[in-house]
């Protein structure tokens, strides 16, 4: 997550500003559905879309096979916890319910989709023109007096953040484990004194990062003032305009199935 992949695909040359307008749609979309139908649609929305951003289903299901702990403490918390009626087995607070079968399923699968589109989303779109069409999309918060060019910065910079910290919290776990931490190890106590020492130097590496980064930007000159805000030139092509009709038809589909 958080890394461009370089390509000639559909989704690289279409605009930033109608890649996030179409995500919002399918954001909307995975929100909504409720039903078998609507989760085949999403199936089929998400394989056309990774075939034509050139991504690769190997590469795809890396990052889902990343979150695989994430997505089973999602199924199994809905799974023992979210009805007690017509249970199949039932211990003091614990009940697994069809219903509770259906709904951990339900939002694994949503968590997924999700995870998917932003990928996608992330992987075909270069950090200056999303920060370009993050911006372009927050102008109407420049009304209440919120800086929309700095807000678009920070989201842009925090999400490039990401591979970055993933790298250097994996190098200190492997550090970790050579000084012999037992991060395998079966008992949760053990677990949680072990995952202490990697998350206060990520958090140490991120705050170093953060402030490098802001000295590297003042040095080369960066002010966001008003007389230096770009006029924002919009170019309609028809692979845009046919991105976000296709798009809002999959949202209008989910809210009548």
């Amino acid at each position: 997550m958080g890394q461009y992949m370089p390509g000639n695909s559909v989704f690289h040359k279409m605009r930033g500003t109608t890649k996030l307008i179409c995500f919002f749609w399918i954001l909307t979309a995975v929100l909504l559905t409720d039903s078998a139908a609507g989760f085949f649609l999403l199936f089929l929305t998400a394989g056309a879309s990774i075939a034509l951003a050139g991504i690769g289903l190997r590469n795809m299901g890396k990052t889902i096979a990343r979150l695989k702990v994430f997505f089973s403490v999602i199924f199994l918390m809905n799974l023992f916890f979210f009805s007690p009626e017509q249970a199949w087995w039932s211990c003091w607070i614990f009940h697994i319910s069809p219903a509770g079968f259906e709904q951990g399923a339900g939002v694994v699968m949503r968590v997924v989709f999700l995870l998917v589109f932003s990928r996608i989303l992330i992987a075909t779109t270069t950090p200056v023109e999303l920060t370009g069409a993050l911006e372009i999309l927050l102008l109407p918060l420049g009304v209440f007096g919120i800086s929309t060019g700095e807000l678009a910065m920070i989201l842009s910079v925090a999400v490039q953040f990401i591979p970055i910290l993933s790298k250097e919290a994996d190098q200190i776990r492997k550090a970790q484990i050579a000084r012999g931490a037992k991060f395998e190890s079966g008992h949760l106590r053990d677990r949680a004194k072990s995952v202490l020492p990697v998350v206060i130097p990520v958090f140490l590496a991120a705050f170093r990062r953060a402030d490098e980064l802001a000295l590297a930007m003042e040095a080369r000159g960066y002010r966001k003032t008003k007389a230096q805000r770009k006029q924002c030139k919009f170019r309609v092509h028809v692979r845009d305009v046919q991105a976000v009709v296709l798009s809002c038809a999959v949202c209008i589909t989910q809210i009548l199935l």
